[in-house]
Formats: C-alpha cells, structure tokens, sequence
C-alpha cells in the first residue's frame, strides 16, 4: 500500500494561504469512496494519489493521526478539536479491549469537548448496541448516515437498533436508503437487510473470494440471524468470522467487533484473550 501526498485546504472551515502538496509519512489512506468516513468539519484536504481500500479503524487513526499533526502545530496542541480526537481513539481502544461501558463514557467525552464530532460517531453507535441502549444506537447512526449518505454499515447497524426495538418488519419500514457501495459483498449484505433473504447464501457466494468479503459476509449474515431471533445459527456465523483469516489478522476494527460481540453473548472462541 502506496504514501500519498495531500493539500490541506482549509481546516475548520478557513481556508489557508500557500497550500501545497506535503508527503503524510505516517499515513495511508483509502480510495475516494471510502472518505465519507472522514470528518470534514476537521480538515478539507486534495489527495494526490490513492489506493487499495483499507479498514474502517486503520483509516480513522490516519485520519486523527493528520490531524493531531496539524492542530498541534497550529495551536500548540491545546485546543478541545485535538482532545476530542483522543478521547475518540481512547474509546476505540477500549472498545478493542471489550470494555464497552468505558468506551462510550470516552465517546461522550468527545462529544462534550467537540460537539461537532456526535453525527459522526459511528464507534459510539456499535458499543451503544452492545449496551442494549437501541435507542440512542439508532439515532446515533441515522445522524450518520444523514451526514454521510453513502454509509451502507450505518444504515445496517441502524436497522439492527430499530429491529431490537420495533420489530424486523417495521426496521425494514424504516429502512435508510444510501447510495451504492463499492464492496460487492456491502451490496448483498445491505439488499439482504432491506429486502429479506438467506443469510447463508452471501456466505456461501462469497467463502471462496477475498479474505475481508468471507469475513464481511459472516459478519453481517450473524447480526441478521440476530435480528430473526437465531441465535444459534448467529452463534456459528459470528464466530466463524471472528476466526477466518481477516479476523483474525486484520486489524480491523470489525474484527474487534466480532470478538466483543462474542463476549457479550457468552459465546467462546478457541484460543481468545477476551475473558
């Protein structure tokens, strides 16, 4: 995976003077697509070069890691933006590490530091449903997706909320519609949830391709089975994520995610840490 260069146009809305394209040693980043993820209440920036798509945490930390950098050479490191940036990672740390109760006290803690920051906080949406908090996990992620239209796992994970709530049949009602994700397997996986399917089928299509679709696919077939009231059948997909070779190697915050939904449904995963 390739450094790029960026111009960082404006931050916070003003613009700077004499712009240029500087190297990012510490950071990667993704195909357009996928910068819907990034704040733009943080920075506006021009990428000269992109790449291979990469996970939703490692994108996040580049992302921060760029801003850090910035703010604190324009202020010193002493301003609430740069603060809520850290409280943010301190949660996704936690969360990593199955402390999920933690991790939205730190989410929150961000929010009261930069409010600006809560309609992006699609971390705070994922623990706030491990917290039985459906609710404020739905409202959570339909501020998301109002703020990033094209957010296909937010829509899912809003359904998930709602469904725990209301019902599958009135969370499909409900359903956000976004635009087209470039990830074939997000696009089987958001049609199952609007539409309805079989779960096993997107396993089934997608166990002989890309590492991070198989896990993807088991993933989000487990928090569909979920939503039916499966929960054996859940058991056995979820797990079977969290121990295929993205999940376990990827790093990616989902593959966290698979783990910490494992803990708190008392489900073992050979060879696992996570008490």
């Amino acid at each position: 995976m390739a450094a790029i260069t960026a111009t960082v146009l404006s931050i916070g809305g003003n613009p700077l003077q004499n712009a240029r394209p500087r190297p990012l040693r510490s950071l990667l980043i993704t195909s357009p697509i996928h910068l819907r993820r990034f704040n733009p209440l943080q920075l506006q920036v021009r990428l000269h070069l992109t790449t291979r798509p990469i996970s939703r945490r490692n994108l996040w930390v580049a992302a921060t890691s760029l801003w850090d950098a910035i703010t604190s050479s324009l202020t010193g490191g002493q301003n609430s933006a740069r603060e809520a940036a850290l409280a943010v990672r301190r949660g996704m740390q936690l969360f990593v590490q199955g402390d999920v109760e933690q991790s939205v006290v730190e989410f929150d803690k961000a929010i009261e530091l930069d409010p600006r920051q809560k309609k992006y906080l699609w971390q705070r949406g994922l623990s706030l449903y491990y917290l039985n908090r459906f609710e404020e996990g739905a409202t959570q992620f339909r501020d998301d997706v109002a703020a990033n239209p094209n957010d296909t796992e937010e829509s899912i994970w809003c359904f998930l909320c709602e469904a725990q709530i209301d019902g599958v049949d009135e969370a499909r009602r409900r359903f956000l519609e976004v635009g087209l994700d470039p990830r074939p397997v997000m696009r089987k996986a958001y049609l199952m949830f609007k539409n309805g399917g079989d779960p096993q089928e997107i396993i089934t299509e997608f166990s002989n391709r890309r590492e991070q679709y198989y896990f993807y696919a088991a993933l989000y077939a487990s928090l569909y089975y979920e939503a039916q009231k499966d929960p054996i059948a859940a058991e056995a997909a979820m797990i079977a994520a969290s121990c295929s070779p993205y999940g376990l190697r990827s790093g990616d915050y989902m593959a966290s995610l698979a783990k910490v939904h494992c803990k708190c449904r008392g489900w073992k995963i050979e060879g696992s840490s996570m008490a």
